[in-house]
């Protein structure tokens, strides 16, 4: 934020990290804090995320009873001055919204790099030239059809995750689904039960998660049916082989097509 000269942080109340309950209200605070001291000042909208994933079960999944149990227990420290409720401020807001018409250069998005390399570089992202490629991309790497229902298991902060999380799949109007959590809570088979539930038939994701899975064995692979998989993902780094032929004869069956994607982020 200090960087960018943010002006507005819009954070989450909380959320489950596997059965780790994270206040990230408080987490917020304390990056306030530090703007502050810097003479910064930045407002603060938090969205009741973890309130509404508890009282609003839409997606087919039992609510884990510590879930539950300890949810209505997080504290969220509240400065009038500074934060402001999502819902408070939508509630308020018109019903429509027209665009706001921008030319080709203007603007779109900063995104840090990971800071592999030193300090993480904060590398602007233009309106027509980024969505452009996010949508051609999209279209041609993945052989997008209508029909499909997508799943990107990348984090949104990560360069994968706007791309072909967010913006890929709205550009093409594609279903897609956003995952919170890990890949081994409550158990290894969480990609895959999400899979067969929503007869996923495009799968990305990176190999560090293919490998982690992998150490599980087959069992919680074989327990779903994935049979409406036909194109398979591997983003963040080089495949190694092991992993490929994991991914591409347990996962895909054998029938899956293969997209083995890496790139330096500075790139995209």
């Amino acid at each position: 934020m200090l960087d960018s000269e943010s002006s507005v942080l819009v954070t989450a109340d909380g959320l489950w990290r596997g059965n780790k309950l994270i206040n990230l209200k408080q987490l917020a605070d304390g990056a306030i804090r530090q703007c502050v001291s810097k003479h910064l000042q930045v407002k603060c909208i938090v969205v009741c995320h973890l309130g509404d994933s508890l009282n609003n079960n839409i997606n087919g999944f039992s609510t884990p009873p510590k879930a539950k149990r300890m949810s209505p227990d997080l504290q969220i420290p509240w400065h009038p001055d500074v934060d402001s409720w999502w819902h408070e401020e939508m509630a308020a807001a018109p019903v429509t919204c027209e665009p706001e018409w921008v030319e080709s250069e203007h603007p779109l998005f900063i995104l840090y790099t990971s800071g592999s390399t030193g300090k993480p570089k904060g590398v602007l992202h233009s309106t027509a030239g980024y969505m452009v490629y996010a949508a051609t991309t999209f279209q041609f790497v993945f052989s997008h059809q209508p029909s499909d229902v997508y799943f990107c298991t990348a984090d949104i902060g990560w360069i994968t995750g706007h791309t072909y999380g967010v913006y890929g799949p709205l550009l093409q109007g594609a279903t897609s689904i956003l995952f919170q959590g890990i890949p081994t809570h409550p158990d290894p088979g969480r990609y895959w039960s999400i899979v067969e539930y929503y007869s996923v038939s495009k799968f990305y994701t990176a190999p560090t998660a293919i490998r982690a899975l992998m150490k599980y064995g087959e069992s919680y692979v074989k327990k779903y049916n994935l049979e409406s998989l036909q194109v398979l993902g591997s983003v963040g780094e080089p495949i190694n082989p092991e992993a490929w032929q994991w991914y591409h004869k347990v996962v895909g069956g054998g029938k899956c097509a293969i997209v083995d994607t890496f790139w330096q982020s500075e790139t995209v």
